[in-house]
Parts: C-alpha cells; sequence; structure tokens
C-alpha cells in the first residue's frame, strides 16, 4: 500500500474519527481536556503503527495534562482500534 494511496487516505480517516469518538465519549480522565481535537492521523502502510496530531485549546497547564491523560489512556486507546 502506497503511502497516499486512496486506501490508506480512507483507513486514515476512519482512525481520526474513531480516535475523535473515543476521547470525547468514553475516556473519563480528567486531566484530558473536553476541548480536545484530533487533528491528524497517519497510519502506517503495514496498519501496525499510526502517528496521531492533536490540538488542545487552553493554556499551557491544559496542554500538559491533557497529553499525561492521554499517554496514559494508550492502553485502552490501542486496545479500542
Amino acid at each position: 500500500m502506497k503511502k497516499n494511496s486512496i486506501k490508506n487516505t480512507r483507513i486514515n480517516g476512519e482512525v481520526q474519527n474513531v480516535l475523535a469518538e473515543l476521547i470525547r465519549g468514553q475516556i473519563k480522565d480528567p486531566r484530558i481536556s473536553p476541548w480536545t481535537s484530533v487533528v491528524s492521523v497517519e497510519v502506517a502502510p503495514d496498519l501496525k503503527s499510526c502517528k496521531v496530531w492533536i490540538s488542545v485549546l487552553g493554556d499551557e497547564e491544559a496542554r500538559k495534562s491533557t497529553l499525561e491523560g492521554l499517554r496514559s489512556a494508550e492502553g485502552f486507546l490501542k486496545n479500542q482500534l
């Protein structure tokens, strides 16, 4: 699968939507800001890993605590995907 193939583009979009839903609706960590959005997702061609870019609206403290919360929920997110 090429990096910019139609299939990979669709997979990136679907993973982005699922992650946004999981962060918004299923993670109950109070450290995660309600103003967190998934900006972009890049899934590896072998579908074994992906890079996720997020945006957090707020000050630096909100960003740091949101990243800590998301890192602690990493296993849950991987399992759900």
